[in-house]
């Protein structure tokens, strides 16, 4: 996968006028440690649902995780966990370490045509963060898992729901993504995929890498 510079990035790109970005680890650095915290809760969660101790607990994520996509996906296939209860109650976190981005926000706001968010955690939580980033009222629109029936990403029936509910023309869109594996459905429906990670992977379904989110939009828009 060639890195991309300048005029060549912007060709790629000159279709574009939909802009989704994931939210977690994506639209803030990794080292803000959100997860941390939500993992502690998950695994408080999921013990006190299932009745095991914190390993088990931990093993049990790990399974949910890759076999359906979420944690709150594995407890309500396998265990019948209604949605909200979990979703309020791990992303009731301190967000008071972080930091506005005024940079990423200028990158953000110069990008032609419609922007959203799409998240596996809910709107309300994303709608936090962003404030606290710097980020909020950016976005036309921002998605949870809510708005696809609590199927999380990286399903096909998800992406296939919010865009659809937000009227995307994908093979006019991009797709911003920390988890790699959630990269594979909206390149197969024709977007141009980014990974935002500190460390490159190769996947046939990957156009482009970047550790900076915010250095990445500015070359795009030149």
């Amino acid at each position: 996968m060639p890195a991309m510079q300048g005029p060549m990035l912007q060709s790629a790109f000159s279709h574009v006028r939909a802009w989704v970005f994931d939210l977690d680890n994506t639209l803030y650095p990794p080292t803000d440690r959100l997860f941390d915290q939500i993992e502690v809760k998950m695994r408080d969660f999921v013990m006190d649902a299932v009745g095991v101790d914190a390993v088990e607990a931990d093993r049990l994520r790990k399974h949910y995780w890759q076999t359906y996509g979420t944690s709150l996906a594995g407890l309500m296939h396998e265990h019948g966990v209604p949605p909200w209860p979990f979703l309020h109650d791990v992303h009731q976190i301190d967000l008071s370490h972080m930091t506005k981005d005024m940079a990423l926000a200028a990158m953000i706001k110069d990008l032609p045509g419609r922007k959203i968010v799409y998240t596996n955690g809910t709107e309300p939580y994303a709608q936090n963060v962003l404030k606290a980033r710097g980020l909020g009222g950016l976005f036309d629109a921002v998605y949870g898992v809510e708005h696809a029936n609590y199927v999380p990403k990286p399903r096909a029936e998800a992406f296939q729901q919010v865009f659809a509910t937000d009227g995307i023309d994908t093979q006019n869109a991009a797709m911003f993504e920390d988890e790699l594996r959630n990269l594979e459905v909206p390149h197969a429906m024709g977007m141009r995929t980014i990974h935002v990670a500190e460390t490159r992977q190769d996947a046939p379904y990957l156009h482009h890498h970047t550790h900076d989110l915010t250095a990445f939009l500015q070359e795009l828009t030149g």
